[in-house]
């Protein structure tokens, strides 16, 4: 079985996350789920590809950590999240985070804050490249 938390190169199947997941408890009656996919426009500028790179260990663990921070806030049963790591076109999967709760609303509310807690926290860059030339994106909501 493949790991809660990943950094990895490679696609993921949404589908095998919630799966995983689910194996976890029968009492999970809420599962949130957030895809992040790249987009070929970006600031006004048309993107064609999107690079990934990240401090590996350390975002490893800022990642796991945030992981049970988030079970633990939000007495969740469980959580995923997996994040790419490599060169990405317009349309492709980069982030999977998914919540497992009793209910719903606690599965909604964790899964929107471990996304935004990832991207504030996680040492992940993002470098756009567009027919103009390549450029490293700040960090934004």
């Amino acid at each position: 079985m493949l790991a809660a938390v990943r950094i990895q190169a490679e696609d993921f199947s949404q589908n095998e996350e919630v799966d995983a997941l689910k194996a976890g408890s029968k009492c999970m009656g809420g599962i949130a789920t957030f895809i992040g996919c790249a987009r070929d426009f970006s600031e006004g500028r048309e993107v064609s590809q999107i690079g990934f790179e990240a401090y590996g260990s350390m975002a490893l663990a800022e990642m796991k950590k945030l992981r049970s921070e988030a079970i633990e806030r939000f007495g969740l049963l469980d959580a995923r999240i997996v994040h790419r790591v490599t060169t990405v076109q317009a349309g492709d999967n980069i982030v999977f985070i998914a919540a497992g709760a009793e209910h719903r609303a606690a599965a909604f509310d964790a899964c929107r804050w471990m996304i935004d807690e990832l991207k504030q926290r996680v040492p992940i860059w993002k470098k756009e490249i567009t027919p103009q030339g390549e450029a490293w994106v700040t960090p934004h909501p």
